[in-house]
């Protein structure tokens, strides 16, 4: 921890003071649902509606599958337009049932997908054999579905205490189940190192769907200060800046313009010279390997 300020240990591409990661998931059609051995149906956030019934929740099921007829052509189309690269964050079920996303992910070339687990599921009641077998099973699918080989791994939230290792064993360049820091950091505790990439939860726009009071304004002003504080800091700082959106989310009519005038405002500012280096999180993390040392 530094308190004061210094030199930096290292810096980001061409001299940026700011690195922003955009991550988007794909989590819709790899939900909860007793149709897929479930014991109940996902949540309906929005709504504030949770069954503890085995039923099928049809209406919620079409909440989810918006994210993928109309939220995604309308992320896709704004990436396109930005000319931004993101980090897919995605479940491989999920993108093994909406092969024209894939189809768009691999066109447009410039991004990562790597893995946000085999389904939308958490893994912490997993023993060691199935969690190294449910790990395997998500980069088998997304090397299927995508081309590529995920680089690191998100958890949906809870996680056991072999996650880490096993990813680690498993090859994975990163691990991104961590909100400790704003910059990578080596976790060497294991036979083969791995790059720990904080995510950001306080900058996602999953306050929109939790809390449905919270406005798309309100969550464009968040991200908007984050993003000027950090690139301030930049000057003696090494900043990551994550932008977490989802489909179903941030890809409804009301909201996606919020995301426009984020990514327009990163263009402006760049346009400026203020050295924001948008990159994927395995660009990222690539960079904090070739800078840093791993140490035990």
């Amino acid at each position: 921890m530094r308190y004061e300020r210094g030199p930096k240990p290292y810096e980001w591409p061409q001299g940026a003071r700011l690195a922003l990661s955009i991550v988007v998931n794909i989590e819709e059609g790899a939900e909860a649902n007793i149709v897929d051995g479930d014991k109940y149906p996902e949540p309906v956030d929005e709504m504030g509606i949770a069954l503890k019934r085995a039923v099928r929740n049809y209406g919620n099921e079409s909440n989810y599958r918006y994210g993928l007829t109309r939220g995604g052509p309308r992320v896709m189309r704004l990436l396109e337009q930005y000319q931004l690269p993101v980090t897919f964050t995605a479940c491989a079920l999920a993108l093994e049932r909406a092969p024209e996303l894939a189809a768009e992910i691999r066109r447009q070339a410039r991004h990562e997908v790597t893995s946000h687990g085999y389904r939308w599921a958490h893994q912490f009641h997993m023993n060691e054999e199935q969690e190294r077998a449910y790990i395997r099973q998500a980069v088998e699918s997304l090397e299927r579905t995508t081309g590529q080989r995920p680089q690191g791994w998100l958890s949906r939230y809870l996680l056991t205490d072999n996650t880490r290792r096993l990813l680690a064993e498993e090859g994975f360049v990163y691990h991104m189940d961590d909100y400790g820091d704003d910059e990578p950091s080596w976790d060497c505790s294991h036979v083969r190192p791995i790059v720990v990439m904080p995510y950001q939860v306080d900058n996602n726009d999953m306050k929109m769907w939790a809390e449905p009071s919270y406005t798309p304004d309100q969550w464009l002003k968040y991200a908007l200060d984050n993003l000027q504080w950090s690139l301030e800091e930049g000057q003696h700082e090494v900043n990551m800046t994550s932008l977490g959106l989802h489909l179903r989310i941030i890809g409804r009519p009301g909201r996606i313009w919020a995301l426009e005038k984020f990514f327009r405002h990163v263009q402006e500012l760049n346009g400026q010279g203020a050295g924001i280096w948008v990159a994927t999180r395995a660009q990222i993390a690539q960079h904090f390997a070739q800078h840093v040392a791993a140490q035990p």
